[in-house]
């Protein structure tokens, strides 16, 4: 993690901003005290709705049985 001075950072804020732009993370101090962090921007993400589907999937009655062809698969028995 790199620790830039204020001053510093005013005079070559675009070389810093291309480097956080790469995946970089500067701190920006004063008199060697970090005082700020300069990260990437992330856009908010849209909320997901859920329930979408609603109505639309079926679960099989059987769905808890267990299949004894896929536990002699995983107990290495004969089914």
């Amino acid at each position: 993690m790199k620790i830039i001075n204020v001053q510093d950072a005013k005079t070559h804020l675009s070389r810093l901003l291309e480097q956080v732009a790469g995946g970089e993370d500067i701190v920006l101090g004063k008199h060697g005290k970090p005082m700020a962090r300069l990260t990437a921007y992330a856009p908010d993400r849209e909320l997901r709705i859920l329930g979408g589907l609603e109505g639309q999937i079926q679960i099989a009655p059987n769905f808890d049985e267990e299949d004894t062809s896929v536990d002699a698969l995983f107990y290495e028995t004969e089914a």
